[in-house]
């Protein structure tokens, strides 16, 4: 009777045992009352980045996969140009960084092992670092990261690898918003993911439906326990559904929260914005509308527009919802509010149209901070989790961006806008307590808005440094370390005289400073605004032009 009773006690001291090895290994995360992400009822601040390339690619080496989209991750050896970097040295790298969160950008067909796109011989990865199939690329990378204590969360980014961030909704189907751009690599209107209601000259149809999505979205659910992992904090549902009015995002939202739930209780869903109008794949039909957004001369990016959200929120509880806004600059598209008003023939211009006008582009801080307030900045005050789902951009805009951008913009004389938009987004984050985020991106690939890891490839100068990866940038790593610290910008560059405002008087003082007249200038090392390591008569122009709205306020590059 004794060793039974021993031998009942040892079962119970095991099962108690084995269950608390599983709570320790098990992460919950919730939003608290605050918006607060928490890991384990601590405040967690997401420090991320987007890593991309599984969402598929219009494939560079037109010789080789002219028009294919293949799914690989970008890790910076390609078999063109091998160096010795590996997935555990960049995942290294990018913990060293500082980087505790990766968004993984997929589609439904790099869950597919045996789709040919993630296959070769369309992978450019050198043999060396090459993984078979995309799905297994994906839980590779995953697993990679959890040993590393890197979390994770995964964005279903398109209806298809082919369609990409063109897709804007489920079934997204031909006319793309960038049909018509001129000398323009990226076209895809012969694809979709429509099953009906095709234009002529779809010749390659990747039906995807609500159903569908629905069941990719438990695959994801299911991912941590299928590997064993414990770093899969949450899903971003879809990104940058661009193309659906709020009302029908929000049905959507909710159908997949009810999916996921029965799969994963303990996972964020992440859910991004609309844009400034709706049903655009339908507009030659006349079947489309606008969004509402606030002030019209206040243009969301697609994915930022939550204006709606806060009154007419998704059936999702708030300690598991989080609101992930996407927001860029003019290197990604120019919107109206970028330019310069006064010039009668530009205004209310927007994309290639500013550029073909010629109009001066400027950063109106007050104007866009309204604008995002309005987005989705008055969430995180209603106690919303709010985490920045993509922003970025390439700092010296123009200059080794797309052909068809370098020739429009030519006539630029300031290469710092994006920059200076990219500042000015930081402030007004850490001013209002906004400081989870995810860069775009860790890689180069993504030259639009170039990336964390530097590059020499230009499309002009250098197309053969495609897929190299150099240094990180350096001031990109400050910029994002002013946001994880909250650390705002205190003195304005060109603010010689230090009252708080940057204007003639400045510029009057840096003349005077360049030809030695006396002159007291109570921060002088702020008078190098063009930061070339002197302070001189350029310095002193750029100041008037700024003082007289040609140019906006002044970040180093």
């Amino acid at each position: 009777m004794c060793d039974r009773k021993v031998g009942i006690l040892i079962i119970v001291l095991l099962f108690v045992w084995a269950g608390a090895l599983f709570s320790q290994s098990q992460i919950l995360w919730q939003v608290d009352d605050q918006g607060n992400i928490t890991k384990n009822g601590e405040p967690f601040q997401i420090r991320g980045a987007s890593w991309t390339g599984l969402q598929g690619r219009e494939e560079m080496d037109k010789l080789s996969a002219m028009g294919q989209a293949p799914m690989e991750m970008y890790i910076g050896n390609v078999f063109w140009a091998e160096s010795s970097r590996n997935y555990d040295s960049d995942i290294a790298e990018i913990k060293a960084i500082g980087f505790n969160t990766i968004r993984l950008p997929l589609v439904p067909q790099t869950l597919n092992p045996k789709d040919s796109m993630g296959r070769a011989p369309y992978l450019d990865n050198a043999d060396s670092v090459q993984i078979e199939n995309s799905r297994l690329a994906l839980e590779t990378v995953i697993k990679k990261l959890d040993e590393a204590g890197i979390y994770v969360v995964l964005d279903l980014h398109s209806c298809s690898n082919y369609v990409s961030w063109r897709a804007g909704r489920l079934d997204a189907r031909p006319p793309y918003p960038d049909k018509n751009y001129d000398k323009y690599d990226f076209l895809r209107e012969d694809c979709s993911c429509a099953q009906f209601d095709n234009p002529n000259g779809v010749t390659n149809i990747q039906k995807y439906s609500m159903a569908m999505w629905l069941n990719d979205l438990q695959t994801l659910a299911a991912l941590g326990d299928q590997l064993g992992v414990s770093n899969i904090m949450g899903i971003d549902i879809f990104n940058e559904p661009f193309d659906y009015s709020w009302e029908e995002w929000r049905y959507l939202v909710d159908e997949a929260y009810a999916a996921i739930l029965p799969v994963n209780t303990n996972i964020l869903i992440f859910v991004e914005g609309v844009s400034s109008q709706a049903g655009v794949q339908n507009i030659n039909s006349g079947i489309y509308g606008l969004v509402p957004h606030g002030d019209p001369d206040t243009k969301p990016s697609w994915g930022e527009n939550l204006f709606e959200a806060g009154e007419n929120a998704p059936n999702i509880p708030k300690d598991h919802l989080v609101y992930s806004p996407h927001c860029f600059g003019p290197s990604i598209y120019v919107q109206s509010m970028f330019v310069k008003q006064d010039q009668v023939q530009c205004q209310g211009l927007e994309g290639d149209a500013v550029g073909d006008m010629k109009c001066s582009i400027i950063i109106n801080r007050n104007l866009l901070e309204k604008g995002w307030d309005e987005h989705f900045g008055y969430l995180k005050k209603m106690g919303y989790a709010v985490v920045i789902g993509a922003f970025g951009g390439n700092p010296t805009w123009p200059n080794k961006a797309e052909l068809r951008d370098q020739d429009r913009y030519s006539y630029l004389n300031d290469k710092t806008v994006d920059w200076q938009w990219q500042n000015v987004f930081v402030d007004y984050l850490i001013s209002r307590d906004i400081r989870d985020s995810f860069y775009w991106a860790i890689n180069p690939e993504e030259f639009s808005s170039d990336g964390i890891f530097t590059h020499a490839y230009d499309p002009v100068k250098n197309e053969a440094a495609f897929g190299i990866w150099l240094e990180p940038d350096a001031k990109k790593l400050e910029l994002l370390k002013r946001l994880w610290e909250g650390k705002m910008i205190e003195h304005k560059i060109g603010d010689v005289n230090n009252d708080s405002f940057v204007n003639i008087i400045d510029a009057l003082l840096i003349a005077q400073y360049y030809v030695a007249l006396p002159v007291t200038m109570e921060a002088d090392d702020s008078g190098d605004v063009n930061c070339d390591g002197k302070v001189n008569i350029i310095d002193a122009l750029l100041v008037a032009q700024h003082y007289v709205g040609l140019r906006g306020p002044f970040f180093c590059i």
